[in-house]
Formats: structure tokens, sequence, C-alpha cells
């Protein structure tokens, strides 16, 4: 009995010498929080670009990075939010930023590996149509918001009933920072393009930050640049497949990168066409690797995936076709700085697959206003988070053909 009870006792203190599982650690963190209710409060947060923005915290390649991301709008919504809401919206706030992080021995010229390890949903997300922003902006003239409650099962609203969206999410922003070269460049090609009467949001102050550096009075006050273009840096790119467990490749400009992320999407269709996709605060999981001297051969970045896009693709769909057709005497808000009355009067154009987009996203939202029994403001929010606009091809003269591909997994109601 005594040599049982030994080895009892023995075996018991072995087994406890070893810790649990939960703490036994490998990774190396470096974790970003957010800081207060509003980029303005956040030390780690900005909104403008200049390679003078101070780096938050730096990272070894291979380290884990945790970076707290803030909404596309900075907490303007919430739950109970209504479309009235959004004419206090600050424009000048967009896009909130985290960061950016210094990556160790990075130097101008590399390029920088950023691996998606991860994205923590917030619980709330929005999706607005937002007055003269979006795709078919001539045609959703006003405010409208559908309010989502996210879990990472799908997202659903009282304001789409029936609806489930899957949870695919990404980062709408991600990228590093510009080096002085190319903000003199980007700002010249801009500013020719706003000369010619083109779309162009130009360095502003108002709700700038960090404001010492691109506000009112701050030192580049004049050539911090604005987050809603991509750019070569990355930035606003706003693409879906840049999915969990992908590989995206920036071009450095200065040295250490200045990775930052933001504006981070539950889900989106590609083409993003209300102008948001379901908005969302998030916790992203980063893992960096440095390719020495790859960043001079880089003309914009580029993803890197394996079964990603797959894992994406929709069981069930319902697509429409669209040529570039738009009737005529309608003039298109995105050729309208082209001050063409040739373009104007003409029903079908050449080559054209912005009018083609437009044609077949016009069917869609026909389609799921007849058929399933959405207004017309609920299909146009519904194609901006899960519709796809694909290129079919661009050789048959004039008519180019883009799609409008409709998941209609999304009315399943044995996921809602």
């Amino acid at each position: 009995m005594k040599i049982i009870f030994t080895l009892f006792i023995s075996s018991f203190l072995a087994m406890s010498a070893f810790s649990d599982t939960t703490d036994q650690k490998w990774m190396n963190k470096v974790e970003v929080t957010k800081k207060g209710t509003h980029c303005v409060d956040d030390s780690n947060c900005f909104n403008r670009y200049h390679p003078a923005i101070p780096a938050v915290a730096k990272a070894n390649p291979g380290d884990i990075i945790i970076i707290h991301s803030r909404d596309a709008l900075d907490s303007q919504f919430r739950l109970d939010s209504i479309a009235d809401d959004l004419s206090t919206v600050d424009l000048g706030l967009v896009h909130p930023m985290t960061g950016p992080v210094h990556i160790n021995g990075a130097k101008r010229g590399d390029a920088l590996e950023v691996e998606l390890i991860d994205i923590i949903p917030d619980e709330y997300g929005y999706t607005v149509i937002a007055p003269g922003f979006g795709f078919l902006r001539d045609l959703f003239p006003d405010p409208y918001i559908v309010n989502w409650k996210l879990t990472r099962i799908g997202a659903v609203s009282d304001g789409m009933p029936g609806i489930t969206v899957p949870f695919e999410a990404f980062p709408g922003s991600i990228g590093v920072l510009p080096g002085l070269p190319e903000v003199d460049a980007w700002k010249a090609r801009e500013a020719d393009l706003a000369a010619a009467g083109g779309v162009v949001l130009g360095p502003s102050t108002g709700g700038a930050l960090p404001a010492s550096v691109c506000g009112e009075g701050g030192s580049h006050a004049d050539d911090c640049l604005r987050t809603i273009p991509p750019r070569e840096n990355g930035g606003n790119m706003d693409v879906q497949q840049m999915q969990i467990g992908t590989k995206i490749i920036f071009p450095c400009f200065v040295d250490g990168c200045g990775l930052f992320t933001g504006d981070v999407h539950y889900a989106q269709g590609d083409g993003e066409v209300s102008g948001t996709a379901i908005e969302m605060g998030a916790i992203n999981v980063y893992r960096t690797r440095i390719l020495k001297g790859k960043g001079k051969d880089m003309d914009m970045p580029v993803t890197v995936g394996d079964d990603q896009i797959r894992d994406m693709e929709p069981t069930r769909y319902y697509q429409t076709v669209g040529i570039p057709l738009k009737g005529k005497g309608v003039a298109l808000p995105s050729h309208a700085y082209l001050s063409s009355e040739k373009i104007t009067n003409l029903e079908n154009l050449s080559e054209d697959l912005t009018a083609a987009a437009r044609h077949a996203l016009i069917q869609m939202i026909d389609y799921i206003v007849r058929e399933h029994g959405l207004t017309r403001e609920q299909a146009y929010i519904l194609c901006s988070v899960a519709v796809d606009l694909r290129v079919g091809q661009v050789v048959d003269v004039p008519n180019f053909i883009i799609t409008a591909v409709l998941n209609l997994n999304v009315f399943d109601k044995n996921r809602n």
C-alpha cells in the first residue's frame, strides 16, 4: 500500500510541474491599442499620409503585430443610428488609421510582406448611402443607413429582414507610409486631374491628424495626403480578396516602412458600390517579412494567396450582364469632368467598363426589388456588401462586358 501511495504522489507532483497549455507561449507580440473614443483622442491614430508622421511602435520581422482599428467614419454611428444622422458626419475624419508601426531592418527600396493572420470583429457594423458619394450617386441622392449585428457566423440587421451576410473580413485600408518624393509626385498628378475637372480630394487641414503634422499650422499641413484614394503605398484599396490567410506585399518608401491599418470591412462585394461595405472596428493580427530590394521593382502592392478566393465563392448565385448602355441624354457622374456633349448624347459608349458596370448593377437592383421584396435603397446596400462586379471581356468592341454576381446564400433562412 505504501508503494502504491508513493507512486501516486510522485505522479501527481510530476504532473503538477507542467503548466496548463494556455500558458505555453511562442509568439513575440507587439500590440497597438486604441485610446479614447475617437481618433483625435488617440496618439496611435492618424488620418492623413506623410513620412513625418512618427511611428507609435516598433516590431521585428516575424513578430505578431496586433493592431486595434477604428471604423472608417471614426465612431460616428451606433446601433440606433438613423439616416438623418448622416447629416452630421464629418468627412474630414475619414479614415482613422492605427499606426504607423516601424519594422526594424526595413529600408526604402525593400518590400514588406504582411501576412493576415486573423481579424476579430466588433459586435456592431454599418453600411450607409451618403449623398453625393457612391457609384450610383445620381440615382440614390438621399441618405440611408443599415445597422448590422455582427458575429463570426454572419451579419444580420432589422433593416434588412431575411438577410444574413457571411463573415468575410479584410482590411479596407492597409499600407505603408509614402516618402517625400512620392508625396510630391502624387500631389502633383492629383492637382493636374483636379485642374481638368476630375474628382480629387486635395490636402485639407479640417480634422487632419496628427494635428502637429497635418492640422492647421502643422509642420506639413499643405502636403499631407488624404486617405480616400488608394495609391502605390496601398491604403484604401477595398479589395475583398485580401482575406485572412493571404499575404500582401508593399513597396517600402521610408526606412521602417510605416505599416498601418484601419477601415476594416466585415464583408464587401467587389465594387463597394454604395460607397461603404459593412464597416466596423476590429482587432487585426499580422506578421511581417522583409524582402530586401524587392520594392524597387514594384508599381503597386500585390496579394499572394492560396484557396481564399475559392472559399469566398458563392454556392448559389444570380448574375446580370452589363454592356456600355446608358440612354441618350444621360450624363454619367463618372464622366462629367470630360464635359463632352458627344458622350451625353450617345446611348451606347465604346469600350467603356464604367458604363457596363452601371448597366449590370441597375439590372441587379431591379431584380432584388422585384424578386426579393427589398426597397431600392436596401437593394443598393445589399449590392454593396454581397454583389461582385466582374470583368467578362474587354475585346468585343464596342460592348465590353461587366457582370454583377449576387450571392444567393444571403437569403438562406437557415443561416439567419
